[in-house]
Protein backbone atom coordinates (compact mmCIF):
# COMPACT_ATOMS: atom_id res chain seq x y z
CA UNK A 1 0.00 0.00 0.00
CA UNK A 2 1.24 3.66 -1.56
CA UNK A 3 1.62 6.31 1.60
CA UNK A 4 0.84 9.92 1.38
CA UNK A 5 4.64 10.48 1.74
CA UNK A 6 5.79 7.90 -0.17
CA UNK A 7 3.63 9.32 -3.26
CA UNK A 8 4.73 12.59 -2.01
CA UNK A 9 8.53 11.73 -2.26
CA UNK A 10 8.19 10.05 -5.89
CA UNK A 11 6.25 13.24 -7.17
CA UNK A 12 9.08 15.60 -5.75
CA UNK A 13 12.04 13.35 -7.08
CA UNK A 14 10.66 13.42 -11.03
CA UNK A 15 8.57 16.92 -11.33
CA UNK A 16 11.34 18.90 -9.13
CA UNK A 17 14.32 17.49 -9.21
CA UNK A 18 13.93 15.86 -12.47
CA UNK A 19 15.12 12.12 -11.24
CA UNK A 20 14.64 9.47 -14.06
CA UNK A 21 11.86 6.65 -13.31
CA UNK A 22 14.57 4.08 -12.89
CA UNK A 23 16.76 6.04 -9.93
CA UNK A 24 13.41 6.63 -8.44
CA UNK A 25 12.86 2.95 -8.20
CA UNK A 26 16.03 2.39 -6.83
CA UNK A 27 16.22 5.12 -4.20
CA UNK A 28 12.88 4.30 -2.78
CA UNK A 29 12.46 0.62 -3.66
CA UNK A 30 9.44 0.29 -5.24
CA UNK A 31 8.37 -1.09 -8.94
CA UNK A 32 8.56 1.12 -11.79
CA UNK A 33 4.92 0.74 -12.40
CA UNK A 34 4.06 2.15 -9.23
CA UNK A 35 6.30 5.37 -10.13
CA UNK A 36 4.61 5.09 -13.20
CA UNK A 37 1.20 5.29 -11.95
CA UNK A 38 1.92 8.07 -9.31
CA UNK A 39 3.47 10.29 -12.08
CA UNK A 40 0.36 9.53 -14.57
CA UNK A 41 -2.44 9.99 -12.08
CA UNK A 42 -2.94 13.00 -9.90
CA UNK A 43 -4.34 11.06 -7.13
CA UNK A 44 -3.29 11.67 -3.71
CA UNK A 45 -3.43 8.12 -2.57
CA UNK A 46 -4.36 4.86 -3.72
CA UNK A 47 -5.90 1.77 -2.03
CA UNK A 48 -6.59 -1.81 -3.25
CA UNK A 49 -10.41 -3.56 -2.48
CA UNK A 50 -10.74 -6.89 -3.10
CA UNK A 51 -14.17 -7.55 -4.44
CA UNK A 52 -14.69 -10.88 -3.00
CA UNK A 53 -12.59 -12.94 -1.06
CA UNK A 54 -11.62 -16.26 -2.54
CA UNK A 55 -11.85 -19.64 -0.65
CA UNK A 56 -10.09 -22.41 -2.50
CA UNK A 57 -10.19 -25.00 0.11
CA UNK A 58 -13.65 -24.65 1.71
CA UNK A 59 -15.18 -23.25 -1.21
CA UNK A 60 -16.55 -26.86 -2.36
CA UNK A 61 -17.59 -27.64 1.60
CA UNK A 62 -19.96 -24.31 2.33
CA UNK A 63 -23.14 -26.30 1.75
CA UNK A 64 -22.10 -29.53 4.23
CA UNK A 65 -20.72 -26.74 6.58
CA UNK A 66 -24.24 -24.93 6.25
CA UNK A 67 -26.37 -28.22 6.79
CA UNK A 68 -23.88 -29.08 9.73
CA UNK A 69 -24.33 -25.90 11.11
CA UNK A 70 -27.72 -25.36 10.45
CA UNK A 71 -28.54 -28.97 12.05
CA UNK A 72 -26.28 -27.76 15.76
CA UNK A 73 -28.44 -24.55 15.93
CA UNK A 74 -31.73 -26.73 15.51
CA UNK A 75 -30.39 -28.68 18.76
CA UNK A 76 -30.83 -27.70 22.29
CA UNK A 77 -28.07 -26.26 24.16
CA UNK A 78 -26.73 -28.84 25.78
CA UNK A 79 -26.26 -31.06 22.60
CA UNK A 80 -24.62 -28.72 20.39
CA UNK A 81 -21.56 -29.54 19.16
CA UNK A 82 -18.11 -27.26 19.21
CA UNK A 83 -16.57 -25.59 16.38
CA UNK A 84 -13.92 -28.16 16.64
CA UNK A 85 -16.46 -31.07 16.74
CA UNK A 86 -18.03 -29.75 13.75
CA UNK A 87 -14.55 -29.35 11.66
CA UNK A 88 -13.55 -33.08 12.97
CA UNK A 89 -16.74 -33.69 10.50
CA UNK A 90 -16.02 -32.20 7.53
CA UNK A 91 -12.76 -33.82 8.31
CA UNK A 92 -14.27 -37.37 8.23
CA UNK A 93 -16.07 -36.40 4.87
CA UNK A 94 -12.92 -35.11 3.16
CA UNK A 95 -12.18 -31.93 4.03
CA UNK A 96 -8.82 -30.82 3.82
CA UNK A 97 -8.88 -27.02 4.64
CA UNK A 98 -7.46 -25.56 8.11
CA UNK A 99 -9.88 -24.94 11.45
CA UNK A 100 -9.48 -21.38 10.65
CA UNK A 101 -11.00 -21.24 7.74
CA UNK A 102 -14.10 -23.37 8.61
CA UNK A 103 -13.99 -21.18 12.03
CA UNK A 104 -14.34 -17.67 10.20
CA UNK A 105 -17.01 -19.05 7.78
CA UNK A 106 -19.00 -19.53 10.89
CA UNK A 107 -18.58 -16.14 12.49
CA UNK A 108 -19.84 -14.68 8.77
CA UNK A 109 -22.35 -16.93 8.23
CA UNK A 110 -23.25 -19.11 10.90
CA UNK A 111 -24.60 -18.45 14.54
CA UNK A 112 -25.83 -14.98 14.44
CA UNK A 113 -25.62 -13.16 18.03
CA UNK A 114 -27.21 -9.43 18.46
CA UNK A 115 -26.05 -7.21 21.00
CA UNK A 116 -29.51 -6.76 23.54
CA UNK A 117 -29.82 -4.06 25.64
CA UNK A 118 -32.42 -4.11 28.44
CA UNK A 119 -33.28 -0.94 30.36
CA UNK A 120 -33.95 -1.50 34.04
CA UNK A 121 -36.91 0.73 34.81
CA UNK A 122 -39.15 0.26 37.98
CA UNK A 123 -41.80 1.02 39.17
CA UNK A 124 -42.58 3.52 41.70
CA UNK A 125 -42.32 1.53 45.24
CA UNK A 126 -41.06 -1.88 43.27
CA UNK A 127 -36.90 -1.84 43.92
CA UNK A 128 -34.65 -0.11 46.67
CA UNK A 129 -31.26 0.32 47.52
CA UNK A 130 -29.99 0.42 50.50
CA UNK A 131 -26.50 2.89 50.71
CA UNK A 132 -24.57 3.17 54.12
CA UNK A 133 -23.56 6.45 55.03
CA UNK A 134 -22.12 8.48 57.69
CA UNK A 135 -23.82 11.75 57.97
CA UNK A 136 -23.23 14.73 60.34
CA UNK A 137 -25.87 17.14 61.41
CA UNK A 138 -25.52 20.64 63.20
CA UNK A 139 -28.63 21.03 65.11
CA UNK A 140 -29.00 24.23 67.81
CA UNK A 141 -25.38 24.84 67.14
CA UNK A 142 -24.69 20.80 68.47
CA UNK A 143 -23.32 18.73 66.16
CA UNK A 144 -24.41 15.38 66.10
CA UNK A 145 -22.62 12.17 64.56
CA UNK A 146 -24.66 9.32 63.81
CA UNK A 147 -23.46 6.03 61.42
CA UNK A 148 -27.05 4.44 60.06
CA UNK A 149 -28.16 2.78 57.30
CA UNK A 150 -29.88 4.98 54.51
CA UNK A 151 -32.80 3.61 51.95
CA UNK A 152 -32.47 5.42 49.01
CA UNK A 153 -35.99 4.74 46.81
CA UNK A 154 -35.25 4.81 43.40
Amino acid sequence: MLVVETIAKIRRLFFVQGKPIKEICRALGVSRKVVRKVVRSKATAFRYERGSQPAPKIGPWIGQLDDLLQANEGKPARERLTLVRLFEELRRQGYEGSYDSSRRWRTMHGQSTAAAYVPLSFAPGEAYQFDWSHEAVLLNGTPIVNDHSKLVHL
